[in-house]
């Protein structure tokens, strides 16, 4: 294992423990969230919907992303860890309860895949970046399965969305783009930016959990 590798390992029982103990005690309702995502729909709820911040690319799949990274985000955005306009306008109206219910709701209404354990080999560079990273020692064996609730699942996500965030990640200069984060700014900042684009377009390419769910209208 390498030297960052090492180092990776001994800070993610510590960082988990930090980022996961501002809720722990409240409890989402899924119920509830369905309800209070008028504001999610916008976006997250239209298949192939592109957003124009801080360039063009798809937003995120949620639906059946994990509850403990969907509140993790929004508390990141509320308190401007994670810098884009939107999202902390939207995060900063919701309580923690709102973010809880709201979470439940998502990460109720994924594929239902069955995943296998492991994920199917990409090309060599794909392969290296892949370990290079340590993405596994995060994310799962299959990309699919966090070690910490707090991780999102991150196989079959939008490539072009995954570069974005990347880059997002080696950002700490700007005042309205960048997100703070101990692991991945250390991870993102050892790739340039044709490495990222390579591992985020393998990642975005493997079978998954999350989608997109297109809310009915006429509901």
């Amino acid at each position: 294992m390498n030297k960052f590798l090492l180092t990776l390992s001994s800070i993610l029982v510590a960082y988990a423990t930090t980022v996961t103990a501002y809720a722990q005690d409240i409890h989402g309702d899924a119920a509830a969230g369905s309800k209070k995502n008028a504001l999610c729909v916008g976006c997250h709820g239209i298949k192939g919907y592109h957003i124009g911040f801080p360039e063009v690319h798809q937003v995120p799949k949620i639906n059946g992303q994990g509850a403990g990274y969907i509140r993790s985000a929004l508390h990141a955005y509320k308190t401007g860890d994670r810098k884009h306009p939107s999202m902390r306008t939207i995060a900063a109206s919701l309580s923690e309860q709102d973010m809880a219910d709201l979470a439940a709701f998502y990460e109720s209404t994924g594929t239902g895949a069955t995943l296998s354990a492991d994920i199917p080999n990409g090309s060599a560079k794909a392969q290296s970046l892949l370990t290079q990273g340590g993405c596994t020692s995060c994310h799962g064996a299959n990309l699919s399965k966090p070690i910490d609730p707090a991780y999102p699942k991150i196989a079959g996500q939008h490539s072009d969305y995954l570069y974005v965030a990347l880059r997002a990640y080696k950002t700490n200069d700007k005042p309205l783009i960048g997100r703070g984060h101990p692991i991945m700014g250390g991870v993102a900042k050892q790739f340039s930016n044709a490495d990222l684009k390579v591992l985020a377009d393998y990642v975005g390419s493997l079978p998954g959990e999350i989608q997109t769910v297109q809310r009915d209208r006429l509901k």
